[in-house]
Order: structure tokens, then C-alpha cells, then sequence
């Protein structure tokens, strides 16, 4: 009798319920969310500002290319 008593209140004293369970989940599910949308996005403009530099790379190459020294075969420069 007293194991069936000391049962009946331990049954009613959750510490713990399902709804706050679910509700932790939600909040949890709903942050990494938000964590990850920022991650897709600031992926994304760092991709797009790679490809601006790498393009503005190309195109200080293609100078360098463009003026090169003239005087190498020059009787006064580069003996």
C-alpha cells in the first residue's frame, strides 16, 4: 500500500513536461535556422566578392602583360 502511494505521487510530480520539451525544440530548430540562413548568405556574398577579385586579378594581369620592358635590347640599359 505505501509503494502504491509513494507511485501515485511520483506519477504526479513531473519535473519535465512534453509541451516544454517541444517548446525547447522549437526555439532550439528555430536558432540554428537563423544560424544557418546567415551561413548560406554569407557564403554567397563571399563567393560573389571572390569572383569581383578574382576578375579584377585577371585584368591587372592582362597590364602587366601589356607594358613590358622595351629597353632590354637597348645599348645604354641592361649591359
Amino acid at each position: 500500500m505505501l509503494l502504491k502511494h509513494t507511485i501515485n505521487f511520483l506519477s504526479g510530480f513531473t519535473v519535465i513536461e512534453q509541451s516544454d520539451i517541444v517548446t525547447v525544440l522549437i526555439v532550439v530548430v528555430i536558432f540554428f535556422s537563423i544560424l544557418l540562413i546567415l551561413g548560406i548568405r554569407k557564403s554567397y556574398k563571399l563567393k560573389k566578392e571572390n569572383e569581383r577579385l578574382d576578375k579584377i586579378s585577371e585584368e591587372i594581369a592582362k597590364q602587366k602583360e601589356e607594358y613590358k620592358d622595351f629597353t632590354e635590347g637597348h645599348m645604354y640599359g641592361n649591359n
